[in-house]
């Protein structure tokens, strides 16, 4: 075909993304990303036949797509959270399974109904490892638009050491209009202070911790793998957070780390071995446990 309806499109999407691999919903959403119209347009117009230039476009995404090439990529953006945010190649994609940090982190602050209140210094947040802010903006959000924490004067701290992800997190800050927030460039805690003043509340991290030897890597190469990946079974990173947080953290503050759905019992017991309590680990919408908290009750 030189060009194509809504209604044809759709027919062949099931087979596209069966031959693809590539979920069925990257097509649609694709289509409708290229057509600039919301979703209930593909049921409205069927009828509607592409533009030459339209089903060019559309021709070109799927074709990136069969090559490994994620939606979110080529349009530039994925939601997390409440928020939209803008995403390339010098950052991970979002995924639906990271919002369990950033809930979990939210109810444990629910949890501590007056914590740090009586403190003479602002209450503070660090996310290492920002890469699109998508985590450390989504929490700057809630904490300054959320009621219950209203009396509570949040900083957040976002980190990382590109350069390159850090221009796209400043941008979804901006675009997200999100003040209570500032960026800073360093190699984890590296350019980050143990002065009385600048120590944290909150510690969160999603930092690379797939093995540099899993094979599933090979499927996620448009993705900055640096990103991804960890020496010591995935664990290096991990390990470096967790033993260098006490130095951080106030005492009574939290540590909530992601990590791999095989990596539960290794992280429970890091976090242990550097001096956390109530340490659980809290399972993703799969089943699989996914995030890790613990607080550090004394210093």
């Amino acid at each position: 075909m030189t060009t194509a309806t809504v209604q044809q499109i759709k027919k062949q999407v099931a087979s596209i993304a069966t031959d693809a691999g590539i979920p069925h919903f990257w097509l649609t959403d694709w289509l409708l990303y290229v057509l600039d119209k919301p979703s209930a347009f593909l049921i409205t117009e069927e009828s509607y036949q592409l533009t030459d230039s339209e089903f060019d476009q559309f021709n070109a995404g799927v074709t990136k797509m069969q090559q490994g090439t994620p939606l979110a990529y080529l349009t530039g953006q994925q939601a997390f959270w409440s928020l939209d945010f803008k995403v390339n190649e010098h950052t991970l994609i979002p995924r639906p399974d990271t919002e369990v940090l950033v809930e979990q982190v939210l109810e444990w602050i629910k949890a501590q109904d007056g914590f740090g209140t009586k403190n003479e210094y602002p209450k503070r947040l660090l996310d290492l490892g920002t890469g699109s802010g998508c985590i450390a903006i989504s929490l700057a959000h809630e904490l300054a638009n959320n009621s219950h924490n209203k009396k509570d004067n949040w900083q957040v701290v976002a980190v990382d050491f590109s350069v390159a992800a850090l221009e796209v997190a400043r941008h979804n800050g901006t675009a997200n209009k999100i003040a209570n927030i500032e960026f800073v460039q360093s190699s984890w805690y590296s350019e980050l202070s143990t002065d009385t003043a600048q120590l944290f509340d909150i510690i969160v991290s999603n930092p690379p911790y797939i093995d540099e030897a899993d094979a599933h890597l090979a499927g996620l190469l448009a993705e900055p793998i640096s990103a991804l990946s960890a020496p010591n079974h995935g664990l290096a990173d991990i390990e470096h957070i967790i033993e260098q947080a006490p130095q951080y953290l106030r005492t009574g503050g939290l540590l909530a780390i992601e990590h791999g759905f095989d990596q539960g019992t290794a992280v429970r017991q890091l976090f242990i071995d550097n001096g956390f309590e109530a340490v659980q680990t809290v399972q993703d919408f799969g089943g699989n446990e996914r995030v890790t908290l613990g607080q550090l009750l004394n210093k």
